[in-house]
């Protein structure tokens, strides 16, 4: 029998390099690159120093920055489907809307970055 593929072992998981609250920052980031006209947010590796802060954080920081991580994402979420809806009804965004998600992005990772700044 013919077999295209090597069998191999299965890959084991790797440990993430962040943790999973800090990991989303990547992906608000990512949005607000979409809706902010100047390709907005702060670089990569900002994730290295939150990460480390998040290490040395007690743990009412660390569930408060979970909880606002995770809101944070949602409104990202909402922003982008309501400008993907506006796309698909052959409407462009409105510039205006566009501005208030960034600055709303903005606002929320600067009020993450402050959580372990205290």
């Amino acid at each position: 029998m013919l077999h295209l593929f090597a069998k191999s072992a299965a890959p084991q998981p790797s440990e993430p390099v962040h943790p999973e609250p800090v990991t989303r920052l990547a992906s608000v980031r990512n949005a607000l690159r979409v809706v902010d006209e100047f390709g907005g947010g702060p670089a990569d590796d900002l994730d290295d120093e939150i990460s480390a802060r998040w290490e040395s954080a007690d743990e009412a920081a660390r569930r408060c920055f979970d909880r606002r991580s995770a809101e944070l994402v949602a409104v990202a979420s909402a922003g982008l489907e309501a400008v993907s809806f506006q796309r698909e009804q052959g409407l462009d965004a409105s510039v205006a809307a566009l501005r208030v998600i960034a600055g709303e992005l903005k606002a929320g990772l600067k009020d993450l970055e402050r959580i372990f700044a205290r």
